[in-house]
Order: structure tokens, then C-alpha cells, then sequence
């Protein structure tokens, strides 16, 4: 059984890389939107979340042709596998060479993802200062 203090930092330490995936993907949408054929991406976070709170729990974490965070070499150090987060977002009006950013809905989800980092980053620094005052006892 998991006790209080088996994850101190709670899910702002869980949620903090996958907010960070999600601002890139977004980033990559804006960097691309002059791109011929590159259909807009986003990064599912809900989803990313629930499969990174189940591993923390101990259930079982499914490969990635199954649906967890599983760890794949990225270069020399292995780090989660997010890509099975990823979609291609639906519903957007392409141009005529088959690009599907828009500008103005990327960059409203962009200042969006940043806000939400942003309190996440605000909720683990809390915690930090709290555990601090809890050592410290000042």
C-alpha cells in the first residue's frame, strides 16, 4: 500500500514532463505551419496522465504497442516514449497543399498549455517549499 510519503511531490511531479511534451508538439505545430502536407498534431494529456498515475500505482505499464510510458532509447540516455500520445488533430481546415495548422487555434492552445505548466510548475514548487518548512521547521 502506498503511503504519504512514497511520491511526496503528488501528480505535479507526473504532470510536469507530459505538459512539457505537450508544449512541444504544439511548438512543432507553429514551426510548421508554412510546411506543404504537415497535418497539425496534439498530444493527448489526459490520457498520457492516467497511464503515468496507474504505473505509479503498480499496475501493470503495457509496452508500447500497449499503452504505457514505456522507456525507449533516445540517445544516450532512455527516456518515456511519448509518441503514442500523439494525434493528428481533427477538424481543421487545410490549405491547398495540404497543410492543416492553423495559426490563430495554435496559438490560443499554445498560451493555454503554457498557463497549465505554468500552475504545475507553481503546485510542485509549493510542495517543495512545504517539505522544506516540514525539514527545516522554520
Amino acid at each position: 500500500m502506498a503511503g504519504p510519503f512514497d511520491n511526496p511531490f503528488g501528480l505535479s511531479a507526473l504532470s510536469l514532463p507530459l505538459r512539457e511534451q505537450r508544449l512541444k508538439v504544439l511548438a512543432s505545430n507553429l514551426a510548421n505551419a508554412d510546411t506543404p502536407g504537415f497535418q497539425a498534431q496534439d498530444f493527448d494529456f489526459q490520457r498520457a496522465l492516467r497511464s503515468a498515475e496507474s504505473a505509479r500505482a503498480g499496475a501493470p505499464v503495457a509496452t508500447p504497442s500497449g499503452g504505457g510510458l514505456a522507456a525507449t532509447p533516445t540517445g544516450p540516455v532512455a527516456g518515456p516514449d511519448f509518441r503514442r500520445y500523439i494525434s493528428t488533430r481533427e477538424g481543421g481546415q487545410g490549405s491547398l497543399d495540404g497543410n492543416t495548422v492553423s495559426a490563430e487555434t495554435e496559438h490560443a492552445a499554445f498560451g493555454r498549455a503554457v498557463l497549465e505548466y505554468r500552475a504545475s510548475l507553481t503546485f510542485f514548487e509549493s510542495r517543495v517549499r512545504g517539505l522544506m518548512t516540514a525539514i527545516t521547521g522554520q
